[in-house]
């Protein structure tokens, strides 16, 4: 775009106008995972706030999220949790305290994660386009279980943190993803959700997800070039130990995903400790090395991280913000494979004692959120036409000049912005024209404002 951004208003050729739409506010996801909730509840946890005990589904409902996480394993064998029965369990306490529902995929009879996506036993030996066969009946098969006990899941992961090659070994982690293969099996999963919605009264959004945003964007590069281009929304792990990204590059990595893709991006997984105190004798996962300046391992530094994450996917066009596992605290009968007790109590929103802490108010606070904001180029009124047009701006982040879409007469390309921010725009019939175009600079809440479509 040219350097001498100016406003040009009332001109008869073909014009660029900014418009704030007020039908629909952009869907916000403030979730919980705790797929340990049931487990908690059978080794004798209990959780307390304001001196009263607590439901972990109602008590987060009532501080204000709006969907539960629920993970699902294939065959865990070595567990009584995380199966379907169990799964049915967790998802009537969510809809009982009036949640959505993340069912999260994870294509495994144990964790899968970034660093490993462990073919179930049964389809270990299986041929790919056996292994999609299996993958696509066990999606398809266990959500229309679900829809026929009317608890089919609003959203649907297929896989979970899946950096690497799904439903693989440990040994075939370390090697480049063969895409060929991965992109049947993640499109048999996709098509499986799409086929058992399709006689649902609810038909699930379909989530991808992979873990810390450095892997994010190489990942959808790809993925799109595979053929894996039919999903809603990105969802994203973020865990500053485990991530070479600061938060502020998080919130850029969101803001160019959304405007590369046609999916809502939020922060499905993130956690922080209140303490780096010990309840128990099993290792916390989050310790020291989990810190990040400005945010102590206190009460209020939990909260505050939570409160300044949130702001920031939400003003970077972000969908929202998952907490992972809040409700994991440490019991004296319980524990798992690494120890006694919990991994992840001192990273819980409840303290040793099981009181809620002030970080779950993280879910209430009066965010500012940001508006669907249209932007439209009018086709020429006689004269020469164009076929196509591209937007170009500040606002995109850096990743180029984006397709406007063709309605009616003219084009429009559809974004959230937040109120009071100052972009800069131009528009062109081709990518390469939009630098040279005349651009202008709007503040998003002031009165329409329009300049010429370069040619």
């Amino acid at each position: 775009m040219r350097g001498n951004r100016f406003i040009v208003a009332g001109m008869a050729a073909s014009l660029l106008s900014l418009n704030l739409t007020q039908a629909a506010e952009p869907p916000i996801y403030l979730g919980v995972d705790i797929s340990y909730a049931n487990e908690m509840d059978d080794c004798g946890a209990v959780y307390t706030a304001g001196g009263q005990r607590v439901d972990q589904y109602q008590f987060f409902k009532a501080e204000g999220a709006n969907v539960a996480r629920i993970r699902i394993w294939n065959d865990p064998d070595w567990t009584n949790y995380s199966n379907l029965a169990d799964v049915k369990r967790s998802i009537r306490r969510a809809r009982a305290a009036g949640l959505q529902v993340l069912l999260d995929f994870h294509y495994s009879d144990d964790w899968a994660d970034g660093d490993k996506q462990l073919a179930p036993k049964a389809w270990a030996r299986l041929s790919t386009a056996d292994q999609a066969k299996a993958l696509y009946a066990f999606t398809r098969d266990t959500l229309k279980d679900l829809d026929r006990e009317g608890l089919m899941p609003d959203l649907v992961q297929v896989g979970n943190e899946t950096n690497g090659e799904i439903v693989s070994s440990l040994a075939k982690a370390k090697e480049p993803i063969h895409w060929d293969r991965n992109a049947l099996l993640f499109n048999a999963g996709i098509k499986a959700v799409r086929d058992a919605g399709a006689d649902s009264r609810i038909k699930p959004r379909v989530m991808l997800h992979i873990a810390q945003p450095e892997n994010v964007e190489p990942w959808f590069a790809a993925a799109a070039q595979a053929g894996v281009t039919d999903f809603d929304i990105i969802g994203i792990s973020y865990y500053s130990k485990w991530s070479k990204r600061s938060m502020g590059e998080l919130g850029q990595t969101i803001n160019r995903l959304r405007h590369s893709y046609a999916a809502d991006v939020l922060v499905v997984e993130t956690a922080y400790p209140f303490t780096t105190d010990n309840a128990d004798s099993s290792p916390n996962l989050l310790g020291a090395d989990s810190l990040i300046a400005g945010y102590p391992a206190t009460p209020a530094g939990q909260k505050k991280y939570l409160v300044d994450l949130t702001q920031l996917v939400l003003a970077s066009g972000g969908a929202g913000v998952f907490y992972w596992e809040p409700a994991w605290v440490s019991t004296k009968t319980c524990g798992t494979r690494w120890g006694k007790g919990s991994n992840w109590e001192n990273a819980a929103l409840f303290d040793f004692k099981g009181q809620a802490l002030e970080g779950a108010d993280w879910l209430k606070q009066a965010y500012v959120k940001p508006v669907e904001v249209t932007f439209k180029a009018q086709a020429p009124r006689g004269g020469a036409t164009t076929e196509t047009a591209f937007i170009g701006g500040d606002f995109l982040g850096g990743v180029g000049p984006q397709p406007m879409t063709r309605e009616g007469d003219g084009f429009v390309y559809r974004t959230r912005l937040m109120p009071g921010a100052s972009v800069t725009v131009a528009t062109a019939a081709t990518p390469q024209a939009v630098a040279d175009a005349p651009a202008m600079t709007a503040t998003i809440g002031q009165q329409a404002t329009a300049i010429p479509l370069a040619n």
